[in-house]
């Protein structure tokens, strides 16, 4: 059994050669579309667990830390054993689909491409389809929404996920290999799912909102200073702003960890993002990030340059990941 279980740590554990395929993959391709894509198991899965838990009447903090277990263990399990079958069959298909499933859970191309079809039909005056590509990435009203204001939102998310989507993904399977990748996907969509402070959710998804504080916790300042220390490097950047728009303004957005990145992506850029937001009609805040002598993020230029930031940005934080495996663990 002892055996059994080290061989099947060895089939989960991380790879410096896996991790840098799937980032080219993610990059060049974005995230791969098929019905039985692991986020998308995870959410089908969640929702079924939630039902039988609230059925029994375990809505509360104990039915979300359930929840938590629950998902957690079946889709542990799950990959394990998928990895440990296509092993079994062949050592190079197992080798695959480990490099498949960390390749599925990286998120940031899919981000980028998604931006830049915003910004395609922003450029060729198609509004309303920005609108509609804006609306897939924020909750707020797009109808208001100029050229500028999509362009603004779809930047802001890029950045905002930059940690979310991609930075602690990559560190988490630094750390723990595919069960480390896989619980933070765990965690991260349970918070997308049932983090909320509605009546209906505010004890029920406690536990998968703290837990998503607590694994995106150092990633999201560890993207701070990656952020930073790309902005000295690239023209027409500013890593002294990234720096301290970074500490400075990062409490200003929602939650403890999802300002980091994208105050600094504001300050790397010199360009001040957020704006008016309206909710179902209302206006609910008019709060600029970014130092206030910058000019408002506007331009196609100022996409360009924000997603070249946040991809370069991405790039030195897989590399930074690549290299302590390659210490850690050498090849060989």
């Amino acid at each position: 059994m002892a055996q059994r279980l080290a061989e099947l740590a060895a089939l989960l554990a991380p790879s410096a050669a896996l991790l840098a395929a799937a980032v080219i993959a993610d990059l060049a391709i974005g995230d791969p579309e098929y019905r039985a894509h692991p986020v998308r198991l995870i959410g089908s899965l969640l929702t079924w667990i939630e039902t039988q838990l609230r059925a029994l009447g375990a809505d509360g903090y104990a039915g979300g830390v359930i929840l938590f277990v629950a998902l957690s263990s079946s889709s542990l399990a799950v990959v394990a054993a998928a990895v440990s079958a296509a092993n079994a069959a062949a050592p190079s298909l197992g080798m695959l689909l480990h490099l498949f499933i960390l390749y599925s859970l990286l998120a940031l191309g899919d981000l980028v491409h998604h931006v830049w079809r915003i910004e395609r039909a922003v450029r060729s005056g198609d509004l309303a389809a920005a609108r509609t590509g804006v609306s897939a990435l924020v909750g707020r009203d797009t109808d208001r929404m100029d050229g500028a204001g999509c362009r603004r939102a779809a930047v802001e998310s890029l950045s905002e996920n930059l940690t979310d989507g991609f930075t602690s993904p990559v560190i988490w399977y630094v750390v723990a290999g595919l069960p480390g990748l896989v619980l933070f996907k765990v965690v991260s969509t349970m918070d997308s799912m049932v983090g909320y402070k509605t009546p209906r959710y505010l004890q029920f998804g406690w536990c998968g909102a703290r837990l998503d504080d607590v694994m995106n916790y150092v990633p999201a300042r560890l993207t701070w200073l990656v952020i930073a220390a790309v902005a000295a490097v690239l023209p027409t950047f500013s890593a002294p702003k990234a720096l301290r728009i970074g500490l400075r303004q990062h409490g200003l957005l929602l939650g403890p960890n999802s300002g980091w990145s994208e105050a600094a992506a504001a300050g790397a850029l010199q360009r001040r993002i957020v704006g008016p937001i309206w909710l179902r009609g209302a206006l609910v805040t008019d709060l600029w990030i970014g130092d206030a002598g910058d000019p408002a993020f506007a331009t196609a230029e100022d996409v360009t340059r924000a997603i070249l930031l946040c991809v370069a940005s991405g790039v030195v934080a897989a590399a930074l990941g690549v290299a302590v495996l390659l210490l850690v663990r050498p090849p060989g």
